[in-house]
């Protein structure tokens, strides 16, 4: 990485002029367009994960993005950087997943997404390879069938080890850097003993990078296994942080590249708690991204799913029926930031970052 990048806690390398002049200023109106869309493809899912509100609750109908509203979105953010496309789904159920990469591709957009890797196979590898694809995250979170069954709900675990292995392979017999693939474990106390063994997992299907997430929790609104007592942010026990130096060394050893930030999402946004205790307004999402479900909503960030029961709380903007501009700094983004901003923000937010796990 040399002077002319800027890097999130995942590598992704990033022009630096189009995210620090989206942060520099921050007041209830945005002086910049968004530099990320996270665009939630779907939100349907074959998994069941125990981490996950749509597994307890419809947010919001069953749908995928349609195309017409993909490119609407796409095409109203022409100085976009990045683009994420999940949400609250599988993304790779979306029939037209690989056209909307080449699409952003060809608007010079790093494109990325999470996985369960389910649904991996040749032919729509293939296509994700040929769309030119940056990043193919896969969602593992465990380093065995009965773990995996626990925490995501299905027996897939050895279905998806043979799909990223096979995939892995194709890349390495065929010459494709792209895409970069890793594999993700959400941290918990239930599972931080398998870090290790994730590790090693990870090696033998051939992928190179691991990383730890954070468990995203919210005490009033705590769901399955996302509660409090599976942090481990601020709370890893000495016991719990041998594991973590085992899975570092293995990591060393066997060449892979691993994590533990959990902070990797949008450039420069890992929050840290601040000296006079006001995590919250370190936060830059409202400035530099926008969240677009499946149904065209408008929400502030990839936590939002996650903090409250329903989005009544966190719609800023309908994009079937209002343009981003009119959004982007409408009444409702306006007192978000607003809110951010102050003594005061929604109670969520005020518990962002204090309550994200590792």
């Amino acid at each position: 990485m040399n002077e002319t990048t800027v890097a999130d806690p995942a590598g992704t390398a990033v022009d630096p002029r189009r995210y620090h002049e989206a942060v520099q200023e921050r007041d209830s109106i945005a002086v910049r367009p968004p530099v990320c869309l996270y665009l939630e493809t779907t939100n349907r899912c074959n998994l069941l994960c125990t981490t996950c509100p749509r597994t307890y609750e419809e947010l919001e109908p069953p749908a995928d993005m349609s195309w017409e509203l993909f490119t609407s979105v796409v095409d109203q953010v022409p100085s976009l950087a990045r683009a994420v496309l999940h949400g609250v789904g599988e993304p790779m159920l979306v029939r037209n997943l690989p056209r909307m990469v080449r699409y952003l591709k060809d608007r010079d957009v790093y494109v990325l997404f999470n996985t369960n890797g389910t649904v991996l196979n040749e032919r729509n590898g293939r296509a994700l390879i040929d769309a030119e694809l940056d990043e193919l995250r896969v969602s593992l979170d465990a380093s065995n069938a009965k773990s995996f069954r626990e925490i995501r709900g299905k027996n897939y675990f050895d279905r998806i080890l043979r799909n990223v292995r096979a995939f892995r392979e194709l890349q390495i017999r065929e010459g494709h850097e792209r895409p970069l693939v890793s594999a993700w474990l959400t941290g918990l106390k239930e599972t931080v003993e398998e870090l290790p063994a994730f590790v090693r997992v990870a090696a033998d299907i051939g992928v190179r990078e691991v990383y730890l997430q954070r468990l995203v929790f919210f005490d009033e609104h705590a769901i399955g296994k996302a509660r409090p007592d599976q942090a481990l942010y601020e709370q890893m026990t000495r016991e719990e942080s041998v594991y973590l130096r085992e899975a570092e060394a293995l990591a060393r050893d066997l060449g892979i590249s691993f994590s533990a930030s959990g902070a990797a999402s949008e450039p420069g946004m890992s929050l840290k708690q601040s000296g006079d205790n006001a995590h919250w307004s370190l936060c830059r999402r409202p400035w530099t991204l926008m969240y677009i479900t499946a149904n065209g909503r408008a929400l502030p960030c990839c936590i939002a799913p996650f903090s409250q029961r329903g989005y009544e709380h966190y719609t800023l903007g309908d994009a079937t029926q209002q343009t981003l501009r009119e959004m982007w700094n409408g009444s409702a983004y306006q007192s978000f930031r607003a809110a951010l901003l102050s003594s005061e923000p929604s109670k969520a937010c005020a518990n962002c970052g204090l309550r994200w796990s590792l």
